[in-house]
């Protein structure tokens, strides 16, 4: 019912930026949340940061200050730039929203590979 689509993932030195984009099959306006988890080899999933629908935001202490989540309700994407990133930053990045019905939706995530 609710697809949510990644983009933006690359190769970056570091130092770098990228954008992620999520675009979602339908309104977010009324998804209480919309978060950025990443999931690097051999650890767990970990929240990178979230935001309400009333605009709420919060940011992982790893990447405070680094990276910024933002929403265009018009074209139902959720964004999250990264700047200054780090090698630690690699891994696939998911997109999440939830609870929609009851569940949470989750994209398929967008690699981002950051070179030392």
């Amino acid at each position: 019912q609710v697809q949510l689509v990644e983009s933006g993932g690359g190769l970056v030195q570091t130092g770098g930026s990228l954008r992620l984009s999520c675009a979602a099959s339908g309104s977010i306006f009324s998804i209480n949340t919309m978060g950025w988890y990443r999931q690097a080899p051999g650890k767990q999933r970990e929240l990178v940061a979230a935001i309400t629908s009333g605009g709420v935001t919060k940011h992982a202490d790893s990447v405070k200050g680094r990276f910024t989540i933002s929403r265009d309700n018009a074209k139902n994407t959720v964004y999250l730039q990264m700047n200054s990133l780090k090698p630690e930053d690699t891994a696939v990045y998911v997109c999440q929203g939830g609870p929609v019905g009851g569940m949470d939706y989750w994209g398929k995530g967008t690699l981002v590979t950051v070179s030392s």
